[in-house]
């Protein structure tokens, strides 16, 4: 019995030095930007609205971002959303108020964010459509839900309003 527990406790042993003795090396996070990754510093931000039909009071910014690669990032950011609730996003042909023509879909906003729900960005990656924008006539639309279309929350954009930043 007591060589048994000799065996074993020289097992243990054994196997405590060669996991012991092994070189771990800890890795440091990679901070800098991948080659060809760049950064996003070209930009335009429109503000969005409340249209309050409920006393939502929901509002924020749209803001258009410029990719080294001529591609348009747009991110969402809005106040006062419902918890648990999925916000539709699109932009719209014409004013707000007269357009009807949804353009494009973006992702949904999640309420619980109040970014968009799939990923930071929606990427349209047509290359001219940044360099467009100042000249767009549309507008962003928020709705209640995707089971409620109700508008929440809207602002235009492009030829139909300044934008309240843009460098």
């Amino acid at each position: 019995m007591i060589k048994t527990y000799i065996k074993k406790l020289s097992v243990l042993t054994v196997i405590l030095v060669t996991f012991g003795s092994c070189d771990l090396e800890r890795l440091d996070s990679a901070q800098e930007v991948a080659e060809g990754g760049g950064t996003l510093d070209t930009f335009t931000a429109y503000t969005i609205d409340s249209t309050d039909p409920m006393g939502s009071n929901v509002y924020g910014r749209i803001v258009f971002w410029k990719t080294d690669l001529d591609q348009t990032l747009v991110q969402i950011s809005l106040y006062n959303t419902i918890e648990g609730t999925l916000h539709p996003a699109v932009i719209v042909d014409g004013t707000v108020g007269v357009g009807s023509t949804v353009s494009i879909s973006l992702d949904d906003v999640d309420g619980s964010t109040g970014e968009l729900a799939a990923n930071k960005f929606f990427l349209i990656s047509d290359t001219s459509f940044y360099d467009t924008i100042g000249s767009l006539d549309a507008h962003v639309s928020i709705s209640l839900s995707p089971d409620d279309s109700t508008v929440v929350a809207e602002g235009n954009i492009g030829s139909n309003a300044e934008p309240v930043e843009t460098n």
